[in-house]
């Protein structure tokens, strides 16, 4: 199975050449490793690769604190991704990157994404992050899915979903903290926390690949808070990111637990809002994201409630 870190070093390390482009501008093609079920691109890849790119295109002594995307279409997994960078501004501080995917000759999702050179400040102050069981007391993915198939009153499709999504080879480690029971399902918030990491080891020295990593987890299973409070009556129907945002705050390891702390204010219109923290072991809060996303469901079934 590849690693998270495997997804977004997936970029050709000399530019493409493009002769149309201008000098302020480079390229780069992109690989996939990891495809959903949905057998769309994962919009984390995309993110990640797209945070690459521009990384390259900027000096050692900076690092990206912000990046906010667009996808607009859905990416084909049968072909790489062209990911055109454009040097928008180079400053004392502060330089933007303007990133362009692109497949089949047409734009797949849009990206800005800004560095910034270390400057120490008087002015901090952070939330305090939620006090959780560490990951070591939780179990799994592979063992929570284990015990929910042998719940013998768990009825036979879900049965099946269950085990599609076992022999799913995902790079991503996850625990789900306080973990509902299937009777609870019913009266969810659109609130969750899980510990995450990258699988695999990335090492202490490159920051920028650990914000690339950090970037790709960060899209994972977010978008689905905004239906827990829903999922009881409905079933989805579509499902896909709309933008993507994410704010860098302070050093961390993507190969190491990180608190995500998820929550969605809004839905409707078809779409969901979801913000989320991501905090290290410690109590920093390292990042903090924002999505909005398409939802279309169908309604459930009365007879195939849980």
């Amino acid at each position: 199975m590849g690693s998270a870190r495997d997804a977004c070093a997936a970029i050709g390390r000399e530019p493409v050449p493009d002769k149309a482009a201008p000098a302020s501008s480079s390229a780069r093609r992109g690989r996939h490793y990891w495809v959903p079920s949905t057998q769309r691109l994962f919009g984390g890849q995309i993110v990640g690769q797209a945070l690459v790119a521009a990384a390259k295109s900027v000096s050692e002594d900076v690092h990206v604190h912000s990046l906010h995307c667009y996808f607009v279409r859905k990416g084909d997994p049968k072909v790489p991704v062209l990911y055109q960078v454009e040097r928008t501004r180079t400053g004392v501080s502060f330089s933007v990157r303007s990133v362009k995917a692109v497949q089949h000759g047409r734009p797949i999702f849009i990206c800005q994404v800004s560095f910034q050179k270390a400057q120490p400040s008087p002015v901090q102050h952070q939330f305090s992050m939620p006090t959780v069981p560490p990951p070591e007391e939780l179990l799994g993915h592979e063992a929570l899915i284990n015990q929910y198939l042998r719940d013998p009153n768990l009825q036979e499709k879900y049965r099946v979903g269950l085990n599609r999504i076992a022999a799913q080879e995902v790079p991503i480690e996850i625990k789900l903290v306080n973990l509902p029971t299937l009777s609870q399902l019913q009266s969810m918030e659109p609130k969750q926390m899980f510990w995450v990491r990258a699988r695999g080891y990335i090492g202490e020295g490159d920051m920028k690949m650990h914000c690339c990593v950090a970037a790709y987890i960060s899209d994972y299973a977010f978008l689905g808070t905004a239906l827990l409070p829903h999922q009881w009556q409905h079933k989805v129907h579509f499902m896909v990111s709309l933008d993507h945002s994410m704010w860098f705050h302070a050093p961390f390891r993507a190969d190491h637990w990180m608190l995500y702390e998820c929550e969605s204010p809004w839905a409707g219109g078809s779409r969901g809002l979801v913000h989320g923290r991501l905090w290290r072991r410690d109590g920093v809060l390292a990042m903090s994201c924002a999505q909005e996303g398409v939802i279309r469901v169908k309604p459930r079934d009365s007879k195939s409630k849980l």
